[in-house]
């Protein structure tokens, strides 16, 4: 029982880190570089009123929430589809902090 107990144990284990890693799954990344570095760098880049931000400034679970709970004001996103948002919200996930590619966007 205690080796059954183990096995259901690690399979919740992996659920869980294979639910955390799709979270953001769905959009394109190489789009949401493009989209990012049009839409969001004149805020967010070195010169911008918005403060610096690159992904790499959040864990992919912090742009999950950051995404999750609409914590930017919706006529900053301009333009953008709800795809399009996506496709951002990909990039930014793919190369949070945590991520195996960090990246600063460059």
């Amino acid at each position: 029982m205690n080796k059954l107990l183990k096995i259901v144990s690690m399979f919740a284990v992996i659920a869980l880190v294979a639910t955390s890693v799709m979270a953001a799954e769905g959009g394109n990344p190489r789009k949401g570089k493009h989209l990012y570095k049009k839409t969001c760098k004149t805020c967010h880049g070195p010169d911008g009123d918005g403060g610096e931000l690159t992904p790499m400034s959040k864990t992919q679970a912090q742009w999950d929430r950051f995404f999750k709970k609409g914590k930017h004001d919706a006529a900053a996103w301009g333009d953008l589809s709800e795809k399009d948002l996506k496709d951002v919200q990909q990039f930014l996930y793919d190369h949070a902090a945590d991520s195996p590619q960090p990246q600063t966007c460059g």
